[in-house]
C-alpha cells in the first residue's frame, strides 16, 4: 500500500472509529482485553459465545438469553462452574436456549478450559486468556476447542477476544463492513478467506494505529445492530458486555 492509500486508508478508518466511539467502543474493547466481559465470569462468556455461535441477532435474542441463563441456572448454583457447564445434559435447559449445538459447544468449551484451570492450577478467567494465547490462528480447527462439533473460526476467535487477545472475529458483518471500508478507501486488500479476513483487519489496524479489537467492535456498533446500544432494553447489561 502506498502513501496515498494509507492517507485515505486513515481517514476512512477514523471516520468509522469515530462513530463508533461514541457507542462505546473503548468500553467493550477495553472489557475484551482484561476478560471483564460479563463481570469476568467465564461461565456466562462461553454461554454467550456458543449462544452467539448459530447466528442469530445479538442484542435481542442472544443477550436475554444469557441473561435468563444467569437468573436461572448460575446465579442459583445450579451451573455454576465450567465443570458444571461442560455436564449440562442439554434436554433440561431447553426451557432457557432451545439449540443443541449451542449446548454441545458450551459444553465442549468449558470442558477443555476445565481440563486448562486444573491442569495448570489457575482460575477459570486465566485459563481462558492462557487457551486464547496458545491458538495458532492458521490451524485453528485443529486445536481442542476448534475441534469441538460445532465450533467454527468465528467462536474460536470471539472467545480469543474475550480471553484478551487483540485480534478479530470474521463474521458476515464483519466482512460486509471492511469491504466497504476498503472500497472507500480505494485500498484492495483480500477478504475472501477467513483467516485472510482476520489478516487483512490486522494490517488495517497497523497501517491506521487503531487495534485490530477495536477495528472489530467497529464493524459491529456501526452497523444497525449498533443503534440498539442506546435501546433502554439493554441498559443494564451494555455495562457487562
Amino acid at each position: 500500500m502506498n502513501a496515498n492509500g494509507t492517507a485515505r486508508l486513515q481517514s476512512v478508518v477514523d471516520e468509522y472509529v469515530a462513530e463508533a466511539a461514541e457507542k462505546g467502543l473503548y468500553d467493550h474493547t477495553g472489557r475484551c482485553l482484561r476478560t471483564e466481559r460479563w463481570d469476568g465470569t467465564v461461565v456466562l462468556m462461553v454461554v454467550d459465545a456458543a449462544f452467539t455461535s448459530v447466528g442469530l441477532d445479538y442484542f435481542n435474542t442472544v443477550v436475554p438469553a444469557v441473561l435468563d441463563f444467569e437468573a436461572s441456572l448460575y446465579d442459583p448454583g445450579t451451573v455454576s462452574t465450567l465443570e458444571g457447564l461442560a455436564d449440562v445434559r442439554p434436554e433440561t435447559v431447553e426451557d432457557v436456549w432451545a439449540n443443541r449445538r449451542s449446548w454441545r459447544v458450551a459444553r465442549g468449551v468449558a470442558d477443555h478450559l476445565a481440563t486448562v484451570a486444573d491442569r495448570e492450577g489457575v482460575d477459570d478467567r486465566e485459563a481462558l486468556r492462557r487457551w486464547a494465547a496458545d491458538v495458532d490462528l492458521e490451524r485453528w480447527d485443529e486445536g481442542p476447542v476448534g475441534a469441538v462439533s460445532g465450533v467454527g473460526i468465528n467462536t474460536v476467535q470471539y472467545l480469543r477476544m474475550m480471553g484478551g487477545v487483540d485480534t478479530a472475529m470474521p463474521d458476515s458483518i464483519v466482512r460486509r463492513v471492511i469491504e466497504r471500508l476498503l472500497a472507500e478507501a480505494d485500498v484492495d486488500l483480500p477478504t475472501d478467506g477467513d483467516v485472510e479476513l482476520v489478516r487483512t483487519i490486522g494490517d488495517i489496524a497497523a497501517a491506521t494505529d487503531h487495534r485490530p479489537i477495536e477495528v472489530c467492535w467497529t464493524t459491529w456498533l456501526v452497523e444497525s445492530e449498533g443503534d440498539l446500544v442506546a435501546d433502554e432494553r439493554y441498559r443494564d447489561a451494555l455495562d457487562r458486555i
